[in-house]
C-alpha cells in the first residue's frame, strides 16, 4: 500500500503538482484526429492535466491547442470562429494563430500595436495516426516523439478509441499492469482462444524489469509440460502500456499489439486512448469492437449510472462478471474503487508484485525529478530513437526462459542497436 502522502504524490497532476509538471514534459495524447478532421473545421474543447484548452486545425491544416480562454476577457474560444489560418473570438474579435500569437484586435484603434506584446498559451502538437499528442512542458526542452513501431505503419492498418473515465488515471494505469485479473475480470466460460491458459494457472508469477522507456511486466503461467505462457505488458512511462492483443501470423508472430494511456482530465477523471495497429493488413471493424460501447462525447454506454448494463444470468451462464466487452469490465473496475482511491487503505498480495514495481518506479522517478528538475526517460538522441524493445506480446515457450525467445526485448536502445542485425523482431 501507499502512505496518503505517497498516493497525493503520484495521482495529484494540475499544474504546479510534481506528478503533473512531470508528466508534461512528455507527449501526451490529447485528442483524436476526427474531433478536428478538416482544416477550418470546428473547433474541439480539450481538458488536460486540468488545464482548460482548445484545438483547432487552420486553413493550411496546422493543429493549434491553446488555452480555452481567450487572453482578452476571457471568453471560450470553442465559440470561435475558425477562419484564415486563425481561431477568432466572437466576443471583441480576437484572432490566434496555432502558435499562440494575437494575429488582429479589430477592436482597437487603427494602427495600435497592442496586438505584438499579446500571446496566450499554445502547446506543440504532433500528429500519428489519428491521435493528436501535445507536450505541455518547458518550450526550450522538448524531447523527441519516440519511434514506436505502431508510429510507423501506415494509417489503415491503426485504429484508435477515446473513453471518458470516472475515476483518477492511475487506477486505469494501474489495471493495465495487472495480469493476474485477466483469469477473473475477464474470464468466459469457454475454452476458446487464450481463456484455457488463464484458468488453468490464476496465479501467475511476475517478473519486472527496468527499461530505459519504464518497465517490462512479465506474467508467466504453467502450460503444462514443461512449458509456459508468458505475457508481456510493457509500461511506457509516465501513463501508457502496452498489452499483448491480437493473433498470430504464420511465422507465429503475433500481429500487432494495443498502447492503452490515461491521461488526467483532472485529479477524479481522466481519458483513456486506445491505439492499435496491425502489422501486415488493414484493420476491420472486427478489431475495434470497443467502439460498439462508446456513445456520443465519448462516454461509455455501459457506465456507474446503469451498473454498466450487467446482466446477472449473463454473469451466471456465460462470463465472470455478466457485462459486455473488456472495456465496461475494466471500467467498473476502477471506477467502482472511486474517483481518487485512498491506497493506504488496500491490503496487496503477490499478485500485485507488477503494480508495487510501477508505484515504487513512480514514486522514485516524481522524487528524482523533484530533486534535479530532470525528467526520466526522454528521447532526445535520434540515434537512439529506436523502439523496437518496446514490443509486447505473449506466447507458450519451452521453459520458462522469455529472454532467450526474444532477444530484441532489451532493457535499452543501445543494447537493440547492438542485436538488431543478427536477431530478427519477435517470432
Amino acid at each position: 500500500m501507499l502512505t496518503k502522502e505517497q498516493n497525493e504524490l503520484v495521482t495529484r497532476t494540475s499544474a504546479g503538482t510534481p506528478m503533473g509538471d512531470l508528466i508534461r514534459r512528455y507527449w501526451i495524447p490529447a485528442l483524436m484526429s476526427d474531433e478536428i478532421p478538416t482544416p477550418d473545421c470546428p473547433p474541439a474543447q480539450v481538458k488536460l492535466l486540468g488545464e482548460e484548452l482548445v484545438a483547432f486545425r487552420d486553413t493550411n491544416g496546422r493543429i493549434g491547442l491553446l488555452a480555452e480562454h481567450c487572453h482578452h476577457r476571457g471568453t471560450s474560444l470553442f465559440y470561435g470562429r475558425n477562419e484564415e489560418c486563425g481561431l477568432r473570438c466572437v466576443y471583441h474579435g480576437w484572432k490566434y494563430d496555432v502558435e499562440g500569437n494575437v494575429l488582429d484586435t479589430p477592436a482597437e484603434p487603427a494602427g495600435s500595436t497592442f496586438k505584438d506584446r499579446m500571446k496566450t498559451t499554445a502547446y506543440p502538437t504532433k500528429e500519428v495516426n489519428g491521435i493528436i499528442f501535445a507536450y505541455m512542458g518547458p518550450q526550450g526542452k522538448i524531447p523527441l516523439f519516440p519511434n514506436y513501431e505502431w508510429a510507423q505503419v501506415a494509417a489503415d492498418h491503426c485504429y484508435v478509441t477515446k473513453a471518458y473515465q470516472e475515476c483518477n488515471y492511475m487506477q486505469g494505469l494501474e489495471g493495465e499492469c495487472d495480469s493476474s485479473h485477466l483469469s477473473w475480470l475477464h474470464r468466459a466460460f469457454t475454452s476458446e482462444t487464450d481463456q484455457r491458459l488463464y484458468q488453468t494457472d490464476g496465479a501467475p508469477a511476475y517478473e519486472t524489469e527496468e527499461t530505459d522507456f519504464g518497465l517490462r511486466l512479465i506474467a508467466l503461467r504453467d502450460a503444462g509440460e514443461d512449458q509456459t505462457y508468458v505475457r508481456v505488458s510493457t509500461y511506457l512511462f509516465p501513463c501508457a502500456v502496452a498489452v499483448p492483443v491480437g493473433t498470430k501470423d504464420a511465422s507465429g508472430r503475433l500481429d500487432g499489439y494495443e498502447v492503452h494511456t490515461y491521461i488526467p482530465v483532472d485529479d477524479t477523471h481522466s481519458w483513456r486512448f486506445d491505439f492499435g495497429f496491425k502489422r501486415a493488413r488493414t484493420v476491420t471493424d472486427k478489431d475495434v469492437h470497443r467502439r460498439q460501447v462508446i456513445g456520443p462525447n465519448f462516454r461509455r454506454i455501459p457506465n456507474a449510472a446503469n451498473h454498466y448494463l450487467q446482466d446477472r444470468e449473463m454473469q451466471r451462464t456465460k462470463n465472470f462478471t455478466g457485462m459486455v466487452d473488456f472495456l465496461s469490465h475494466d471500467s467498473m473496475a476502477t471506477e467502482s474503487m472511486g474517483a481518487l482511491f485512498d491506497r493506504s487503505q488496500e491490503h496487496l498480495g503477490l499478485s500485485d508484485k507488477a503494480v508495487i514495481t510501477v508505484r515504487r518506479h513512480m514514486l522514485d522517478k516524481v522524487k528524482e525529478f523533484q530533486d534535479t528538475g530532470e525528467a526520466p526517460h526522454l528521447v532526445t538522441d535520434p540515434e537512439l530513437n529506436v523502439m523496437d524493445h518496446t514490443e509486447s506480446t505473449y506466447d507458450v515457450i519451452d521453459g520458462r526462459d522469455w529472454h532467450a525467445h526474444w532477444p530484441h526485448m532489451t532493457s535499452t536502445a543501445q543494447e537493440l542497436l547492438s542485436v538488431k542485425d543478427a536477431v530478427p523482431a519477435g517470432r
